[in-house]
């Protein structure tokens, strides 16, 4: 059986319709992904850059929100691993799926870290990205064959940092969108949650209709 990738797992655990659109494609990585995931390998000189400088980087918050944030995540004790990793962007390969882990902390056991380019909630992690997270742990831990049972989540573009626990429900959640996953064959039935539409690549060919300003102003 094929290994599912990490992308397509987050995807699936947002909208499984929109995982199988998005199967069909060649997606290519936009530049601002690339310079907000750049910003995530950068800390200790952000951490000391003048407000000028932060101000034309692709930050999502103020120079010094961003700075705060950042200066909270270095009470980590594994900030030293997460501010200079040991290994980035490595393809691991997993018992069930596969992927890029951003960064591989050189603990015992290893954890990994991923990197997300927008803004996280405002306690934990998006649903989908931890499935993404989850899946980078069960994966490392398979290749390392040893028990992982944390993981980070970082967003630069807002100088966050969130530790990860593998709880029995976020692997449980895993589980279910490798189910989904595995199970694609076809245009799965669209959401009933319809909010998750409004910003969708997919919108056109899923024949979802949105509700625009207007309607929602009631005219």
């Amino acid at each position: 059986m094929s290994k599912i990738p990490f992308t397509e797992l987050e995807t699936v655990a947002y909208c499984p319709r929109k995982g199988y659109y998005r199967r069909q494609d060649d997606i290519e990585i936009p530049d601002l992904v690339t310079e907000r995931r750049r910003l995530a390998f950068e800390y200790d000189r952000l951490l000391d850059a003048p407000d000028s400088e932060l101000a034309d980087r692709p930050l999502e918050v103020p120079p010094a929100r961003f700075r705060a944030n950042l200066e909270r995540a270095t009470e980590f004790d594994a900030w030293d691993h997460l501010r200079s990793p040991e290994t980035r962007d490595r393809l691991v390969e997993g018992k069930d799926c596969r992927g890029i882990v951003h960064k591989i902390l050189d603990r015992d056991p290893p954890i990994p870290s991923m990197v997300f380019t927008g803004t996280p909630p405002e306690t934990g992690v998006w649903e989908s990205q931890s499935v993404r997270a989850v899946a980078a742990a069960k994966a490392l831990s398979w290749e390392h064959e040893q028990p992982i049972e944390h993981a980070f989540v970082e967003y630069p573009a807002c100088g966050v940092v969130r530790k990860l626990r593998l709880s029995t429900r976020r692997k449980a959640t895993y589980r279910r969108a490798l189910r989904t996953a595995r199970a694609l064959d076809g245009p799965p039935p669209r959401l009933t949650n319809r909010s998750k539409c409004d910003a969708c690549e997919y919108r056109a060919e899923c024949g979802v209709k949105t509700r625009t300003l207007r309607s929602l102003l009631g005219g």
